[in-house]
């Protein structure tokens, strides 16, 4: 029987290329990878005969229109943000481009990256994200409730990663580093200030290892997600460890930097607002929503376990041992 095909957008970034060397190591499937820089897969061997690389911009998807009408699956995570025009050419127009040449005798799967940003905590589309998003969250939701009509929409699993680490930061991983982890040195040189405030805000995170588990065993299988109270086409799968708060990663962090606790100050959002005000912090529409919001969490989470198996990274303290940060 012929091995399946399985096409990945945005496959040279960090969540991109965890999932693509899990299903080289884990599945019989051949991979189109979607790039624009080939030279920035570092974490598989594109001389692999189960590998076929299309270089290109997401916008170009007449160029590969052979190709995608190949394709059983798809694992779009390529996306854009900074710049509106871009941002709705990449995050919307592109996308149902990409759908619109699939065969649809030949296409089982589709899974559609968005970010969990735009979804309240029963995974409904949140009507602020349309409203105060930027323009990468106000395209996701655009894109997300058009798709809900098009005629793939019974074949697309729409996945929302949370906030997401992967890779290291002392050069011995081969997969890129995410902004996330990027961040967890300034987190630790402003902790001696962070350990004074106390803040109660909540949150999900997942690491790109656990995302790709996710993703190839939803590739490798038929699996249908459950959706409970939602009569949308398209399925909704959040990617997160059970939620932790703020307290805990100062905490962590306290620990791993080996400081000492301190009697902390509650933070209120009033003031937080206030501060933003007498201080020059430019905030949009969006920041400001998020601060009222407080709590960013969501019902149900998907992680490894979901599956049987076991996250990578399940805890802020297995993070940080991955991350190659030094421990004090």
């Amino acid at each position: 029987m012929k091995n399946e095909i399985i096409l990945i957008t945005g496959a040279s970034g960090c969540v991109g290329q965890y999932i693509a060397n899990w299903l080289i190591e884990n599945s019989t499937s051949e991979l189109f990878l979607w790039v624009r820089d080939p030279k920035k897969i570092t974490s598989i061997n594109l001389e692999n005969p189960r590998i076929k690389i299309l270089v290109g911009d997401l916008r170009e998807s007449n160029k590969f229109k052979k190709e995608i009408s190949e394709v059983n699956r798809v694992i779009h995570t390529a996306t854009a943000w900074g710049d509106p025009k871009r941002a709705k050419e990449v995050n919307i127009d592109a996308v149902k481009n990409l759908l619109n040449l699939l065969n649809p005798s030949n296409i089982k799967q589709i899974i559609y990256f968005s970010t969990a940003s735009v979804l309240d905590r029963n995974l409904n589309l949140l009507p602020e994200a349309f409203t105060y998003g930027t323009e990468y969250i106000q395209t996701k939701a655009q894109c997300l409730r058009e798709l809900e009509s098009h005629q793939l929409a019974t074949k697309i699993i729409a996945v929302f990663p949370t906030l997401v680490f992967g890779g290291r930061l002392d050069g011995k991983s081969k997969f890129p580093t995410s902004y996330l982890t990027e961040g967890l040195r300034d987190a630790l040189r402003w902790i001696w200030l962070a350990r004074w405030i106390k803040l109660s805000s909540r949150f999900h995170f997942i690491h790109a290892a656990d995302i790709a588990f996710i993703c190839g065993h939803l590739a490798n299988s038929d699996f249908e997600p459950v959706q409970p109270f939602s009569a949308t086409k398209i399925k909704k799968l959040v990617l997160g460890q059970p939620y932790t708060s703020i307290d805990v990663v100062i905490q962590t962090l306290l620990i791993w930097k080996g400081m000492r606790r301190v009697p902390q100050i509650p933070i209120l959002p009033w003031l937080i607002e206030l501060i933003t005000i007498l201080l020059p912090i430019q905030m949009t529409n969006w920041d400001r929503f998020s601060l009222r919001q407080k709590h960013f969490i969501h019902e149900p989470v998907t992680s490894p376990e979901t599956f049987g198996g076991i996250s990578h990274a399940k805890t802020l303290s297995q993070v940080l041992h991955n991350s190659g940060l030094t421990k004090h």
